[in-house]
């Protein structure tokens, strides 16, 4: 039984504003600056057909931004991965169930397992909390390093993660898996954890984020990426969900996603996902590669899985050049 008197919603539960991080001449975007702000500000234009949108920026581009953006808050940033170092929003049930308020999480983000620098990004939340931009109840839990996409949520009760990520060096040692696991269980209000213990993508820096990887749907649904001759543990992750069984003992309705064919930058093979799409009100975001075979088929079955929702395309190839896609790269508020 839940123990806790909270909930973590879906993705695809009515939302107020989705958050963007925008990309500045001091991150790692530098070298292609013109490139992907021309994505951020195609993600921008169909986010905000649809509802608030949220843009975190350096002092110097509000100017430019104003025209896109709902809410805009002059703050710098060390990157822009606003799925990371976002609030992971919750919901606190009153005890009578009648009501509720939202309940703002701040865990702490430290660059994939210190793995690049995160301390300017580790100041947005607040700053964002302080200015009024977000609402609900602020709750510092910066002394556990979580990122958004390393969890989902069915909004019924159930977390997906994958051990890979969350017992990854440098986290939250020397907690155990079973700690990790109560700790999500008491700010998220889980009733259960799944822990996927396979599936990874060449490229990939968050070692094994969950929205690279498996989604899920509303019906009980699963989103996943099939593998391919340079990812054999795609494979073993199928049988994992094949086994899976809902909290009332049914099987998954499982659709696989195409992997996109290799894309490199240089040698580097990049973590390129269809899996890592946004669910906004009324749409769906999906990242495409300019494979225009496999760009339609993953929008196809990402249709199957929200048939009340438009699934619009936006080219990701070069987001994915730091390692990320569009999911990564946006954080949505209830």
């Amino acid at each position: 039984m839940k123990e806790h008197n909270r909930r973590m919603p879906a993705e695809w539960e009515h939302q107020r504003c989705v958050q963007l991080t925008w990309p500045h001449k001091d991150t790692d975007w530098a070298p292609i600056l013109p490139e992907i702000t021309a994505v951020y500000e195609e993600m921008a234009r169909e986010i905000k057909k649809r509802e608030d949108l949220l843009i975190v920026a350096s002092k110097g581009l509000q100017s430019n931004l104003s025209p896109l953006t709902a809410h805009l808050s002059s703050f710098t940033s060390n990157d822009t991965w606003a799925r990371d170092h976002g609030f992971i929003t919750v919901e606190s049930l009153s005890a009578q169930g009648e009501g509720r308020e939202l309940l703002l999480l701040d865990f702490k983000f430290n660059g994939w397992g210190e793995k690049f620098e995160a301390t300017l990004d580790n100041q947005i939340n607040r700053h964002l909390f302080e200015q009024g931009l977000v609402k609900g109840t602020y709750e510092d839990h910066l002394d556990f390093v979580l990122e958004g996409g390393s969890i989902e949520s069915d909004g019924k009760g159930t977390i997906f993660t994958t051990s890979c990520c969350l017992m990854a060096p440098h986290r939250n040692q020397p907690l155990t898996q079973q700690d990790i696991e109560d700790k999500l269980k008491a700010c998220l209000g889980a009733e259960r954890i799944v822990w996927l213990n396979h599936g990874s993508l060449i490229g990939d820096d968050t070692d094994g984020h969950i929205d690279t990887l498996v989604r899920i749907c509303p019906n009980d649904t699963l989103l996943y990426i099939g593998g391919d001759e340079d990812h054999p543990d795609l494979a073993e992750m199928e049988k994992e969900l094949q086994a899976l069984r809902t909290l009332d003992g049914r099987p998954y309705r499982l659709l696989k996603l195409p992997l996109p064919r290799p894309i490199y930058d240089g040698d580097d093979r990049l973590p390129a996902t269809y899996a890592n799409y946004l669910v906004i009100n009324g749409a769906v975001l999906v990242p495409t590669y300019a494979q225009p075979d496999l760009d339609a088929e993953a929008m196809r079955i990402i249709g199957e899985a929200f048939p009340d929702r438009e699934v619009v395309g936006i080219d990701c190839r070069a987001v994915i050049k730091q390692h990320g896609s569009l999911h990564c790269c946006t954080m949505q508020y209830y």
